[in-house]
């Protein structure tokens, strides 16, 4: 009888070592990926090094191999663990049906708080210096976050322009036109913002503006 009753005590103990042990494993990638945003924000994908990523994980570089295959995966898990969530948050936005000019308040709201006020600016940063001499990252952006958020936006437009909240189609055809606000403030933000700091809620709001009509006149 004791020795039956010892096995769900057993049972219970491995469950909990199992569970430590996936959450220790768990800090450890997201510890090796915020090093390599580290890394490579300042040093570039190509000048980065896993050792040096290793060094600031607190890992040893073996390691990183034990989640990464290399530092091109690296590179594509890093944009996913930044980005994905943000993309998912618009993609639900995109998919409530309210009027144009709400949207766009919410689209404004979450791109300042979830992507221009944190580290998720560097990661598009890194895409647009890296992109051109690295085709395969680039694509990699493209399939994954891009696609998706051009996709939903598109939804968004279709909708005003049944509505008549916009009297053409040119944005469905160009919905980077939508989003041209939000780079022009990442890049500005990197080169030029100690010299003349900018605005991205005011700047996004202007531009809404031109597209819906100033919304002091609605």
């Amino acid at each position: 009888m004791p020795e039956r009753s010892s096995r769900p005590r057993a049972a219970r103990a491995a469950v909990a070592q199992g569970g430590a042990r996936a959450k220790r494993s768990a800090e450890r990638r997201e510890a090796i990926l915020a090093a390599a945003l580290e890394e490579f924000s300042g040093h570039g994908f190509e000048a980065a090094r896993l050792e040096d990523v290793a060094k600031r994980a607190g890992v040893a570089k073996g390691t990183i191999y034990l989640y990464f295959a290399d530092k091109e995966t690296l590179f594509q898990e890093l944009i996913r663990w930044q980005l994905t969530p943000v993309v998912g948050a618009f993609e639900h936005a995109a998919n409530i049906d309210m009027p144009m000019r709400m949207i766009a308040d919410q689209m404004i709201e979450l791109f300042v708080r979830e992507i221009y006020g944190t580290r998720r600016k560097d990661v598009i940063r890194l895409i647009i210096s890296e992109g051109p001499r690295f085709p395969k990252l680039a694509e990699f952006y493209y399939r994954e976050v891009l696609s998706k958020l051009l996709g939903a936006f598109r939804g968004i437009l279709r909708r005003a322009v049944e509505r008549g909240e916009l009297n053409s189609d040119v944005y469905v055809k160009f919905p980077q036109l939508l989003v041209s606000p939000g780079l022009v403030a990442i890049l500005w933000n990197g080169l030029f913002d100690r010299f003349e700091p900018l605005d991205p809620r005011a700047l996004m709001r202007a531009h809404f503006d031109l597209i819906l009509g100033d919304r002091r006149a609605a």
